[in-house]
């Protein structure tokens, strides 16, 4: 009994009021510490849990489950056009020059409403006589002639003007980009001008030709000589060095319309083959996948060869999926310079073509007593391989599925060393060149449409209402305010039946892929260059170049407006996939 007050007593003190800031105090710290620790736990989970969108940032062990089929673990059959380097471009401002504008360029004093006057001339009875295209007056006459037509471009170079077809032709070749452009590009064009001379001696410009119709000022990229001090040749491309420079190193961009130097790379002699290091994948199951699959898997490998200081030989035979062919069968013997820019990775990486390399192997191998590394097991890593002074890394691939793709190389521990090198592979300029004559054609200036149908469309279960929402009387409603009245429109679509799409003509200015079908015939550019690859025999427009070209000039559309995101509440992926970007 005595010591029951005195308990009390002592639970008493804490509670005086000398100790209440300091109970206050520890009771505000505890509730920061919980709160600290909360946040965190929260953080964890949102860290643990969250799945970028894009497929190509997920990591390895992410990208393989969203893009393999769960049933033979292969990636998934794709219609859209693969993501390639310069899509990972910035467009960086400062990466480009000034672009020239009217007030660029200079007047002459006689000039007058954009003519020019022959001073110290005679006219009368010359008016026929051949046109100076290389007078100085000429070549602005003709700047400021493209600059006025072409309002929805930014001109950064002019070529120097040359003769044209006749006496009263002049060929210019310049860089431009779009307006609205929203992809790291330059674009080239040269076109043909007629100009007259009036009887005052006064030159007008009457017409420009169409798109790369002045092909006397098409010049290709020719190296000048090296320099007294070792250094090499910069590339000389014809142009007048009209804009002031940038500070800074420039930016290695696409210029599509030059002239495509896509030639294999020869080894020079047997010294510099047997001093040289190299890697090769063979075998595998990548073949004959998806475009998408392909790359993944070529980027890996190249990736590889660049971690290791080695030169990737390569196979430029590519085996086209089922899915882009005409014929629904695998093709091979397909190349790799028909829908990638070779010129632009063998001047930035070092690749050898495989048939060169094995000619030269066979030739000299035991000669120089060159040696082979073989790798048969793909979970044996490049940072294990980084030592080997082998002439030849050769990872061999089997014939069991998925443990034979070449990907399965950056997984794992890797993901973080070996990095995919995807400024490094570009677009095919050639498919790219088609694309800019069809945006030619429509002055730069028109809006796009992407309308996905075809099987999409027939599968209800997957998607529901996708047809109803893709039929002329949804496109009507959904692109009344969208789109303005008159507009060119610009339809990018699976529909085989673009007759399907005739109610739209009573708003818009409709245009479809099919209509620029001169672009790829036999009387084409491209035509003939693609056959010059492939031993002269004609190469077929197929799936994947079709959906290349389609996408790229909806992407360049000025108003963009897309099936899943503006047009349906469906799910790109089915029923119950949606997501936030889609």
């Amino acid at each position: 009994m005595l010591g029951r007050p005195s308990i009390l007593l002592s639970r008493s003190v804490s509670f005086r009021p000398e100790n209440l800031g300091q109970n206050a105090m520890a009771m505000i710290g505890n509730l920061c510490f919980t709160m600290f620790v909360l946040g965190v736990l929260i953080f964890t989970i949102i860290a643990a849990t969250y799945e970028p969108e894009d497929p190509l940032f997920r990591p390895s062990t992410k990208i393989t489950n969203f893009l393999t089929s769960k049933s033979n673990a292969t990636f998934r059959a794709d219609d859209t056009v693969v993501r390639t380097g310069e899509d990972f471009l910035g467009v960086n401002q400062t990466a480009f020059s000034t672009f020239i504008n009217l007030n660029d360029v200079d007047v002459p004093e006689s000039a007058d409403g954009g003519s020019v006057t022959e001073s110290n001339l005679d006219c009368r009875g010359k008016t026929d006589d051949p046109v100076d295209c290389t007078d100085p007056d000429v070549f602005h006459l003709l700047m400021r002639a493209a600059i006025e037509k072409f309002k929805d471009i930014h001109f950064y170079r002019f070529g120097k003007p040359v003769r044209g077809s006749n006496d009263s032709s002049c060929h210019m070749a310049w860089r431009f980009r779009p307006k609205e452009g929203k992809t790291a590009a330059f674009y080239k064009d040269y076109r043909s001008f007629v100009v007259s001379r009036s009887e005052n001696c006064t030159l007008d410009v009457v017409s420009i030709g169409d798109y790369h119709s002045g092909g006397n000022a098409r010049k290709r990229k020719r190296k000048n000589r090296a320099g007294s001090d070792g250094t090499p040749g910069k590339l000389d491309d014809g142009f007048e060095k009209t804009t002031p420079k940038t500070e800074g190193e420039p930016v290695a961009l696409p210029v599509v319309g030059e002239a495509v130097n896509d030639a294999l790379p020869v080894v020079e002699s047997e010294s510099s083959f047997g001093n040289g290091k190299y890697l090769i994948y063979s075998g595998g199951g990548d073949r004959c996948k998806s475009m998408s699959h392909y790359l993944w898997s070529f980027m890996c490998a190249l990736g590889e060869a660049q971690y290791l200081n080695r030169t990737l030989v390569m196979d430029l035979s590519i085996c086209l999926s089922k899915i882009y062919t005409s014929s629904g069968v695998d093709e091979e013997g397909k190349d790799f310079r028909f829908y990638f820019d070779f010129e632009h990775l063998k001047d930035s990486a070092s690749v050898l073509d495989q048939v060169q390399f094995w000619s030269d192997w066979k030739k000299w191998h035991k000669k120089d007593r060159l040696s082979l590394h073989l790798v048969e097991d793909f979970r044996i890593t490049p940072m294990k391989l980084s030592g080997l002074q082998d002439t030849l890394i050769m990872r061999t691939f089997g014939s069991v599925e998925p443990d034979n793709y070449w990907y399965r190389v950056c997984e794992g521990e890797t993901e973080s060393v070996v990095q995919r090198p995807w400024h490094l592979v570009w677009k095919s300029r050639r498919l790219m060149d088609i694309v800019s004559a069809i945006s030619s054609r429509l002055n730069w200036d028109y809006d796009s449409v992407h309308v996905v149908r075809g099987e999409k469309a027939a599968n209800r279960e997957m998607w529901p209402h996708l047809a109803e929402d893709t039929s002329p009387e949804a496109l009507l409603s959904s692109l009344q305010d969208k789109i303005d009245d008159g507009r060119n429109l610009y339809i990018a679509t699976n529909e085989p039946d673009t007759s399907f799409f005739n109610p739209l003509k009573d708003k818009y200015s409709t245009h479809f892929l099919h209509e620029y079908k001169d672009l790829w015939d036999e009387n084409s550019e491209w035509y003939a260059e693609t056959a010059k690859l492939n031993n002269g025999n004609p190469v077929e427009f197929d799936g994947y170049m079709r959906v290349s070209v389609d996408t790229e000039v909806f992407l360049r559309g000025k108003k963009q407006v897309e099936t899943f995101n503006d047009l349906t509440k469906d799910c790109k992926d089915g029923i119950n996939t949606c997501t936030s970007s889609s």
